[in-house]
């Protein structure tokens, strides 16, 4: 099966940034247990503009990212597996499946609780851990099963934005979000009209997301927005859309990631840190993860090959979707995203034990997919 030259930089940046994101996580977790702990862990809280560090960055550099995500959502669109309906309905309802099932099962435990407010933290995929472990199995790993897991991953993330968009946002002034989708409107006129010049898109995208952030409205969905306005032409290497794709890779996977996992991976874990993995709210991320991510991805997936509304790729078999299915699994980025969202009013001891949950669930997600598949595929 053959891929564009964008889709293999993406991958490869994916697979290389995964690597960076562990050791930047391992780093963190280590300074942050180390004798210089309070320093660490007070430097992340540091006031800079009525925000901390971590703020800036989780609302300003992770709305890059997201930037990332949707051009990469619209290349997939126009010109990749999700440009025929009947390729792009497997991951679709692979992804769907991933977000529905996780969440059940959370809520099953949480459902009438203070934390019920999580049930988003396992709905997410990791797209950079997931694709650096699929590249661990190097040239044994079928194209079209490297395609089935990014494009999964990515409309898993979209899927967490709308869930974010809808689900945590407590108030909105219609104001300033009536300001960002007009602002929105004038870049999509340019686009109609052919304007291919970058600067007046990110400057409508740096507009567009203070109104965001001043909305209500989280700021990092401007991300997504912007993505959808800049040209896309005809794909290739001249139009915006390829030329900022391009430039992104990079700082994103070995920069704006790694800084996200350093800031909120920083958890002082004390002796008595397996305690927390018993209370509901833990079960609930470690269940939709580790089993729910496997079992809805799958199921799913099944559902929409005996439906007639998609087909299964020649190269795969059901066994290795169900890998695919537990790689899924590792939350990281996304689920510590939302989880600050959904407890950023109940406390910082309700959202250390979330991170260490999602940090169990993905580290057994992880190692879990890599042995099946290795099990699974040819050699």
């Amino acid at each position: 099966m053959k891929t564009s030259r964008l889709f293999r930089e993406f991958f490869e940046s994916e697979k290389a940034g995964g690597l960076v994101l562990l050791l930047a996580t391992l780093l963190s977790l280590g300074l942050a247990n180390s004798p210089i702990q309070t320093t660490y862990i007070g430097f992340w809280e540091t006031q800079i503009g009525h925000h901390s560090i971590t703020h800036w960055i989780n609302d300003g550099l992770m709305t890059i990212f997201f930037l990332l995500i949707g051009l990469e959502l619209e290349r997939e669109m126009y010109g990749g597996e999700l440009s025929d309906i009947r390729n792009a309905t497997l991951p679709i309802f692979s992804a769907l499946g991933g977000m529905l099932i996780p969440a059940g099962l959370f809520l099953a435990f949480n459902l009438g609780t203070p934390t019920q407010n999580g049930a988003g933290i396992p709905m997410a995929t990791d797209i950079a851990f997931a694709i650096g472990i699929l590249s661990l199995l190097g040239n044994r790993v079928p194209t079209s099963l490297k395609i089935f897991l990014t494009a999964l991953a990515v409309i898993d993330d979209l899927g967490a934005i709308l869930v974010i968009a809808i689900f945590y946002t407590e108030t909105i002034s219609f104001l300033y979000l009536g300001m960002a989708f007009s602002i929105m409107g004038i870049l999509f006129i340019l686009n109609r009209k052919k304007a291919h010049n970058l600067l007046p898109y990110l400057i409508g995208g740096g507009l567009m997301w203070y109104c965001m952030l001043n909305s209500g409205v989280h700021a990092t969905i401007t991300g997504v927005l912007l993505a959808f306005v800049i040209p896309y032409g005809d794909g290739g290497k001249a139009t915006s859309s390829f030329r900022l794709q391009h430039v992104l890779h990079r700082p994103v996977a070995f920069f704006i990631l790694p800084l996200f996992a350093v800031a909120n991976t920083g958890i002082a874990i004390d002796s008595n840190w397996h305690e927390g993995l018993i209370h509901a709210n833990a079960i609930g991320i470690m269940t939709g993860l580790i089993l729910g991510k496997p079992t809805g991805i799958t199921l799913f997936a099944f559902l929409c090959v005996k439906l007639g509304i998609g087909s299964l790729p020649k190269e795969l078999q059901w066994k290795h979707i169900l890998g695919a299915g537990m790689l899924g699994g590792i939350g990281f980025t996304m689920s510590i995203f939302i989880t600050l969202l959904a407890f950023k009013n109940d406390g910082e001891a309700v959202i250390t034990y979330s991170k260490i949950a999602i940090l169990v669930a993905s580290f057994v997600s992880g190692t879990l997919g890599f042995l099946w598949l290795k099990m699974s595929l040819k050699k």
